[in-house]
């Protein structure tokens, strides 16, 4: 029960990362909010979580809708007196438009920049001040090794996560004397609906050949490190940008040939 009486909230929690993140949070005992913009679906985990002896609630929110933020801070802190624990999940990319510097549009380029930027700097704008009046508190951003090994697509999406990773340690830095935590966990690639729906099976191969553990991580391998930084076993760390990939471009650029080679022996 490492989350006992904590109250967490997690954007874009119905499924993959956020839900996984939901589901170990709730059962180490925090009391959890569904950031969610789906209600229905949201209410369906809840319920189902809640039939477990787990403490699960959710509020509105929206990414494309930036008031929400700020309004679903604020009601969690009125129903509850207290926010201790910030899961930034959000974040989205659409593969078939979020190509190269030469054939990206710059409305795609500038409206996934904004909206996955927004989703961690207004959401933490807005709980910084609670979690000060609360005595202190953990925010965690979800972010991507696409923000710190450029990729030859997605340029968008690797520059907003590139961009998280440094709000990450800004937000470490400036929070810090009130008692506040900001890390970032950095996925490779997870065994999520959108990873299934998106890309490519061609892609996967490729990536996969140049992680070292050869498969996708699982959503709840992500949130296992989640739960580390919400929990007082990370009390002491702050402003950590942490690879959780398989070992994704970790060896030298040749690995993947060099285990083509030695597979073909």
């Amino acid at each position: 029960m490492r989350l006992k009486d904590k109250v967490v909230i997690i954007t874009a929690s119905t499924r993959g990362i956020g839900l996984a993140c939901v589901e170990r949070c709730a059962r180490e005992g925090a009391i959890v909010y569904m950031a969610a913009r789906n209600l229905e679906r949201a209410k369906n985990v809840a319920d189902r979580l809640n039939a477990e002896g787990c403490n699960v609630k959710f509020v509105y929110n929206n990414a494309s809708e930036k008031e929400t933020y700020k309004a679903m801070i604020e009601e969690v802190f009125e129903k509850e007196g207290k926010i201790d624990v910030l899961i930034n999940n959000f974040g989205t990319s659409d593969p078939q438009k979020d190509l190269d510097i030469k054939s990206t549009e710059y409305d795609t380029f500038i409206n996934t920049v904004d909206i996955n930027i927004s989703s961690v700097f207004l959401t933490s704008q807005a709980v910084i001040p609670y979690m000060a009046k609360s005595g202190g508190g953990s925010i965690i951003n979800i972010s991507s090794v696409g923000g710190i090994r450029p990729d030859i697509s997605q340029i968008a999406y690797g520059t907003s996560k590139a961009a998280i990773n440094y709000l990450t340690k800004i937000i470490a830095t400036q929070a810090a004397r009130d008692n506040i935590r900001c890390n970032a966990v950095l996925p490779g690639m997870t065994a999520t609906d959108a990873v299934k729906d998106k890309l490519s099976d061609e892609f996967k191969e490729f990536f996969l050949k140049h992680t070292p553990i050869k498969r996708m991580g699982l959503p709840e391998e992500i949130a296992g490190t989640v739960l580390y930084f919400a929990s007082d076993d990370s009390a002491y760390t702050t402003g950590q940008i942490v690879d959780v990939s398989g070992g994704f471009g970790m060896p030298t650029p040749l690995y993947g040939d060099m285990i083509d080679m030695k597979s073909r022996r």
